[in-house]
């Protein structure tokens, strides 16, 4: 029996700690738990946000949170799944950067530790006390953390300049003249 490696215990605690906080918040998304909206609710919110198609969007930001977080807390696909969770994450950096840094002042402090986190763990690996591990390293080689994380940066860069253009545009629109409804003629 080998001894405990401190490093691979604190990537253990490191992955389980960031995967449950990350899993908590998308299942919240997903599913109402912990007092969420559910898809309905954080469809509605992302619709304000400026997010479209808003359900979609809702729907893969519960998924990058919850199936990132379970799979980081696994040590599972550790590269896709700290990618996943990290792509998450700076759509949500996207939506608080208006207010600045700290979360205090509903920042993006939190969401954008959490995305750090998250792809650290991607990059550096899950470690020995991992179903990474336990299987070989097969959903864990270096081809897969650079497909990962080019693939989530290309997604997350289209989601959130999707939601820039969307905003530009409503900014743009002109307005109806007074006393006519926009699809009736006068």
């Amino acid at each position: 029996m080998t001894p405990l490696n401190r490093r691979d215990l604190g990537l253990l605690v490191l992955r389980v700690g960031t995967g449950a906080v990350l899993a908590a918040h998308g299942t919240q998304k997903l599913f109402g738990w912990f007092g969420g909206g559910g898809i309905e609710g954080t469809a509605k919110g992302m619709e304000a946000m400026g997010f479209s198609p808003a359900r979609e969007s809702a729907i893969a930001a519960g998924l990058g949170e919850a199936g990132g977080g379970a799979l980081l807390a696994l040590g599972l696909a550790t590269p896709a799944a700290g990618a996943a969770a990290a792509g998450a994450m700076a759509g949500a950096v996207a939506v608080h950067a208006p207010a600045g840094f700290f979360a205090q002042g509903g920042g993006y402090e939190y969401p954008a530790f959490l995305g750090f986190t998250a792809a650290a763990i991607g990059v550096a690996g899950a470690g020995r006390y991992s179903l990474d591990h336990a299987t070989g390293h097969v959903l864990d080689r270096p081809w897969v953390v650079a497909v990962a994380f080019v693939g989530t940066a290309l997604a997350a860069a289209a989601v959130v300049g999707r939601r820039a253009q969307a905003q530009a545009e409503a900014r743009h629109e002109p307005e109806p003249e007074h006393g006519t409804a926009p699809d009736q003629e006068g």
